[in-house]
């Protein structure tokens, strides 16, 4: 590569090797793009002339020109980006890279090029990706704030959804599990009858079962409808036999959720042949959930919560109890993305104290074991660096089961009321260096204010070790603090403990839920410093969009947002006002992007234009309806 120059050139060079793709800078060492840039001159003179980068990825062209102005971004006559005029293709930079992406894909065998025209600087610019096929046809694509999207590693997964309009592998994944819980959910109440709560319990008790089955001490053609011996009977002992094996303690804790899966041996309906199934419902459900589920839990190396999904679809179908009890189940992107905000290490412990259905140490887990140096410290992380407490019983049970199948971590999940625990006990239990939590919301109130978020947010804070990063979802309301109790948790929380930033998410997230949540980050027992800079960032485009009868889905902007948002978090990119506000704070102010933005944007001139020309046609139309005595300054008069 050759020397780079100027400062955008320098910063497009850091953004490339930031997202892994290495390109030729002014030049190019592969002989068909260098022969065919010999006659590629933007004053269309047949001169030589190179793009600022270009090179290959995979099977993709790739062509970057960049203007450090961004008034020079692009030129477009009738809507239709100029390449045929040598006075402007040289002067603006999407109108330059779709010249030398025709040029070389007119003269080479490429067929497919992304193109980018950049232009500003780090902090204030547009980078527009353009799709260029072997006829020279274009597409222009949504802005990207990096180039991660086109990296070896995802390129194709762009092309795919961006430029083909097709689903993606994990859109279809999530479309598959979807229907699976929805047929799942209409089958346990069609067969089964069973109650909102009963249903992820059974799901949950037969996967153990299945697993049990590896052992060759369960087997689904055991469940023969059999009067004496019931299948319920043979789930229970697979159940208590898996159990076991997974070395559950004390007994007290295996009884409990032995207590829970009762329902799978007591109900009669569950365990009487069905004739329009030709066997019992548990069996019948216990196929189903081996070939749907079981097979991607066991084997598929995931930070997916699957039993939480079909818990979550359970509840969106049935109307169920979740959203009452204050549960809000977090999303997949969102467990894995407070891994990245907290720099998870393969050394932290990792203590989550409303831990639901396990989504977080799942993410935590899977995380932690990717940086493992060795099967030593794999088995640490599972069994001593994962710390979980959950309220509700069967929230419980499905958490312990989860963890279960995922290869232990289970022996540290306890049944308690968290808020009801010392905090001293729980540092010294859990030697926890990180937090996650999504407490229950909604369920403050003046008469019981140690229900508030910002109370959990506390203890949770409270309970870590000194230095320990703690990073916590919940309502944009609790950023805010309206009653006297919250402001009294705010404060005591600055004098003991460092916020570190506010990240103000989609308010989709939690989509179907009507809540519009925001991620906090703290820093454990070091007192809030009173110049301390904290971050606030307006992260709402995340680049999840909702998708009718599937919900909340990834497009393909969402590993660029995401890596933008953490380039920004880590300082390693400035970021305009609009997406990131650095603040010292008060107790009373509201901890959001929100409350403390201001437009630091210069306005160019013609947005200086585009206002005359308003102001001018404003007053036109006033002076036409003979209402031109609103223009008239003080002392005027007719003569």
């Amino acid at each position: 590569m050759a020397r780079v120059e100027g400062s955008t050139d320098l910063w497009v060079d850091h953004l490339l090797n930031d997202s892994k793709i290495d390109l030729d800078y002014q030049s190019s060492h592969i002989k068909n793009i260098d022969d065919a840039l010999h006659t590629a001159s933007k004053k269309l003179n047949g001169k030589s002339g190179y793009p600022e980068y270009v090179g290959v990825v995979k099977d993709y062209l790739l062509v970057i020109e960049d203007k450090a102005d961004i008034s020079n971004h692009v030129y477009t006559d009738h809507d239709v980006i100029t390449t045929d005029d040598p006075m402007v293709v040289p002067k603006y930079a999407l109108n330059g890279a779709l010249h030398y992406a025709r040029h070389i894909l007119e003269r080479t065998s490429y067929k497919k090029c992304f193109a980018f025209g950049v232009s500003g600087n780090e902090k204030l610019h547009k980078i527009t990706p353009m799709f260029i096929n072997e006829r020279g046809d274009y597409d222009v694509l949504p802005d990207v704030e990096s180039f991660i999207s086109f990296n070896e590693k995802n390129i194709d997964e762009y092309y795919q959804k961006e430029v083909l309009h097709e689903d993606t592998n994990e859109e279809k994944t999530t479309a598959d599990i979807l229907k699976d819980a929805a047929q799942l959910h209409e089958d346990l109440r069609t067969y089964g009858q069973l109650k909102d709560v009963d249903k992820p319990l059974v799901v949950s008790g037969i996967l153990l079962a299945l697993r049990e089955g590896e052992a060759r001490n369960f087997s689904i053609d055991s469940l023969t409808g059999d009067t004496v011996t019931t299948d319920g009977d043979k789930l229970m002992d697979a159940i208590k036999s898996n159990l076991r094996r997974s070395n559950v303690q004390p007994q007290t804790k295996l009884d409990k959720l032995l207590s829970q899966f009762s329902i799978i041996k007591d109900s009669a309906k569950l365990n009487t042949k069905d004739a329009r199934l030709g066997m019992t419902p548990l069996r019948y459900y216990t196929e189903f959930i081996n070939r749907t589920i079981y097979q991607d839990i066991r084997y598929t190396n995931s930070a997916e919560d699957y039993l939480g999904r079909f818990y979550g679809e359970f509840m969106s179908y049935s109307g169920g109890d979740g959203q009452s009890l204050g549960i809000i189940l977090t999303p997949k992107h969102i467990t894995e993305l407070f891994c990245d905000l907290v720099d998870l290490k393969s050394t932290d412990h990792v203590f989550d104290p409303t831990c639901g259905t396990a989504g977080f140490l799942i993410a935590a887990m899977h995380n932690m074991l990717k940086q493992a140096s060795g099967e030593q410290q794999r088995r640490d992380i599972r069994r001593n660096q994962l710390y979980g407490i959950e309220l509700q019983d069967y929230m419980f049970t499905i958490a312990t089961t989860n963890m279960i199948l995922r290869g232990d971590g289970k022996s540290n999940l306890k049944n308690e009321d968290f808020l009801q625990q010392p905090a001293t006990k729980l540092q010294t239990e859990t030697m926890a260096t990180v937090g996650m939590m999504n407490p229950p919301y909604s369920q403050g109130s003046k008469k019981d204010p140690e229900q508030y978020e910002i109370n959990f947010i506390k203890h949770l804070l409270d309970s870590v070790l000194p230095d320990g990063r703690v990073a916590v979802i919940v309502p944009q309301s609790t950023m805010v603090g309206k009653s006297k109790a919250e402001k009294q948790y705010k404060e005591a929380i600055l004098k003991e403990h460092t916020l570190e930033g506010v990240i103000t998410c989609n308010p989709n997230t939690f989509y179907g839920v009507g809540t519009n949540p925001v991620i906090a980050v703290f820093t454990a027992h070091v007192p809030h410093p009173a110049d301390k800079q904290v971050k606030f960032i307006d992260f709402r485009d995340d680049g999840y969009e909702v998708s009718p009868h599937i919900g909340l889905i990834a497009t393909s902007r969402v590993k660029d947002r995401k890596q933008y948002l953490l380039d920004v978090w880590h300082d390693n990119v400035e970021a305009p006002t609009k997406f990131c506000v650095k603040s010292t704070v008060k107790p009373t102010d509201e901890w959001l992007h929100s409350f403390y933005y201001f437009n630091d944007e210069v306005p160019s001139e013609s947005d200086f234009d585009k206002s005359i020309g308003n102001y001018l046609d404003f007053e036109f139309s006033m002076v036409m309806a003979g209402r031109d005595y609103l223009f008239k300054k003080d002392g005027d008069h007719d003569a």
